[in-house]
């Protein structure tokens, strides 16, 4: 996904002669075309990242379309407060994108884990919040992220993500897409994560189950319009997020649920637990650590389902 999102900012910026990609002292070799292409545009702003939001604050006031680019956690929780009042504030243009989100430098350690920017990303006023599955899904992001008139938060995987085939019917914020087919059970996935919900849904058909995949790019705005026809149609509507159970996206939905008259779904969240991560290993021994794994999630929905349908 790194290099797809450099080759997209590279060909975004050569048709909006507005765009200025900021970075937190990484990707110099990555955004070599960038530069080439765009020359004066490309500003390394060193590890000084909230002194690079309020650049961007600041160019954004100034009608430019900056394009915040570093890590996960020092583009989110680093700088939240820069965040908050100098882009969400003024709701200005600034897209704050954040590479190796969730547990995709699990080798690193805790100080480079991503599992609460979700969470306080759709809290603050006016941020739209998005997390592609794939390189195509991204590009799609870029694209609508810079036709928005406020800020937009993307976070994006690391490298050798897989590209899942969609119907493409018209990408748009807000809007999830329907991967997958399926009459008994849904599952709801976003980010990285998604090639693990289709194995997960396949798990399922081999035992009878047919699953209903949908790729939630956007956790804010909800694609409301899906979940009502998710959890009125569904005994069972599973949500799969590389993020703390806490405040992201099955939390989101779980707020929806609240407020609605009672449905026939059943909520079933899979994502992290509510601790920090001291061992160290491999982004797959993390997420198996943390039950984000296809045959979890498909035992888990199929236990859920069986019950319901009892």
């Amino acid at each position: 996904m790194r290099n797809a999102f450099a080759d997209e900012i590279t060909k975004l910026g050569v048709s909006d002669p507005r765009v200025v990609l900021l970075s937190g002292d990484i990707g110099n070799k990555l955004f070599d075309k960038f530069k080439a292409e765009n020359e004066n545009r490309f500003i390394n702003c060193g590890i000084a990242e909230a002194n690079m939001m309020g650049v961007a604050g600041g160019m954004a006031l100034s009608g430019l379309r900056p394009v915040i680019y570093t890590i996960t956690p020092f583009t989110t929780t680093r700088c939240f407060e820069q965040i908050r009042v100098d882009a969400c504030y003024h709701n200005v243009p600034v897209i704050i994108v954040g590479t190796g989100s969730g547990l995709s430098y699990a080798e690193l350690g805790p100080t480079h884990h991503s599992c609460e920017d979700l969470a306080i990303m759709r809290v603050l006023p006016h941020m739209t919040v998005m997390a592609p599955a794939d390189e195509v899904e991204l590009r799609q992001c870029m694209r609508a992220a810079l036709k928005q008139n406020g800020p937009v938060y993307i976070r994006i995987g690391k490298r050798g993500e897989e590209i899942i085939p969609k119907k493409d019917d018209g990408f748009q914020i807000g809007r999830s897409i329907t991967v997958r087919e399926g009459a008994d059970v849904c599952l709801i996935g976003t980010g990285t994560l998604l090639p693990t919900v289709l194995q997960a849904a396949a798990l399922l058909e081999a035992q009878g189950i047919t699953a209903r995949v949908e790729s939630f790019h956007t956790i804010k705005p909800l694609d409301e319009a899906t979940l009502q026809q998710a959890f009125s149609g569904y005994g069972i509507v599973a949500v799969v997020e590389e993020h703390s159970r806490i405040g992201g996206l099955g939390g989101s939905i779980a707020e929806w649920l609240a407020q609605q008259d009672r449905m026939k779904g059943r909520l079933v969240a899979f994502g992290v637990d509510d601790d920090f991560m001291h061992e160290i290993g491999t982004q797959e021994y993390a997420r198996a650590k943390y039950g984000l794994t296809a045959d979890n999630i498909a035992g888990k929905v199929q236990a859920a389902f069986r019950k319901a349908t009892a």
